[in-house]
């Protein structure tokens, strides 16, 4: 269990690691070579089971099973920081303590969807998650997903509270909410940003990583810039995210995450394009044109 706040103990790039399927169920052998191919490419750790997981259409036990895989595989290499969160606290707590047992190193805790819980809800959710575990827990804000933000008081309280809660993944699209954070919370409280393209913008303000969806397919170009900007290096970070925006913000915005990322996952040749529904696969045009800027990357 952490003891305190000092020093961040998440930072640098963590690759939200898309589920991949064949024939229905989790493709194994799939997934441990793109775990490998995060290795490979410098990240610092993986996120499975989050958002780019397909974690709402996965059954308790895959979910389970697709972190236990992870921990197995990536045996010690990086860190494995498993998506465990839920709309109902006691389903958050459950796959927590689980994953807890399967010797994840910790847990991402996103906002409860749907429910749209007040900010003293999020407090008792979050404080309720943290006290059942002894995991380092990144707490995760989306309101574009989940309507409600972990508003910067909330995150206050909580990091004041709860000992173990000692990051939060910001994806409401905002920068200037690092600077309130960053105002906010204890030093060591590591704010890591949650959308590729605003990497820089977010990390100028005092971000010291980024959960990443481009890093399926670009772990070395995703990795290569958090590091530079966490050394101060603003040029070479800029070069990086000059050449690759067009490939960011295409994932992000031709359709909902992870459609399109695992899309591009699959042209790779890395998985099947298989996704499940309520979720449907990129349309022909969609994957023409995803096709052909992975072409001009030379990524295919």
């Amino acid at each position: 269990m952490v003891s305190d706040h000092k020093g961040p103990m998440f930072k640098g790039t963590f690759t939200a690691i898309v589920t991949p399927f064949k024939d229905g169920v989790v493709d194994e052998v799939a997934f441990r070579k793109l775990i490998d191919f995060q290795i490979e490419g410098g990240v610092e750790g993986i996120v499975p089971v989050g958002t780019t997981g397909e974690s709402p259409t996965l059954g308790r036990a895959e979910h389970l099973e697709v972190i236990r895989v992870a921990v197995e595989h990536v045996a010690g290499r990086v860190l494995v920081v498993a998506g465990t969160g839920a709309n109902a606290t006691s389903e958050a707590i459950y796959l927590t303590q689980e994953a807890e047992k399967l010797g994840v190193d910790g847990t991402l805790q996103v906002t409860p969807y749907y429910n749209k819980p007040s900010q003293e809800g999020l407090y008792q959710h979050f404080r309720a998650v943290a006290e059942s575990t002894k995991l380092p827990i990144m707490l995760y804000s989306v309101p574009g997903r989940s309507v409600v933000s972990i508003e910067v008081e909330t995150a206050v309280r909580l990091a004041a509270d709860c000992v173990n809660i000692v990051s939060i993944k910001e994806a409401g699209g905002d920068p200037g909410r690092v600077d309130l954070l960053k105002g906010a919370l204890p030093e060591g409280f590591s704010i890591l940003c949650g959308d590729d393209p605003l990497t820089i913008e977010f990390m100028k303000r005092g971000s010291v990583g980024l959960v990443s969806v481009a890093s399926n397919i670009l772990p070395r170009a995703m990795s290569d810039l958090v590091r530079a900007m966490n050394v101060g290096d603003l040029l070479r970070a800029e070069e990086i995210h000059s050449e690759y925006e067009p490939l960011m913000t295409t994932l992000m915005g031709i359709d909902t995450n992870p459609v399109p990322i695992k899309a591009a996952v699959s042209l790779m040749g890395m998985c099947e394009q298989d996704i499940r529904l309520p979720m449907v696969k990129l349309s022909d045009s969609n994957m023409t044109a995803v096709g052909d800027l992975l072409g001009r990357y030379q990524l295919l």
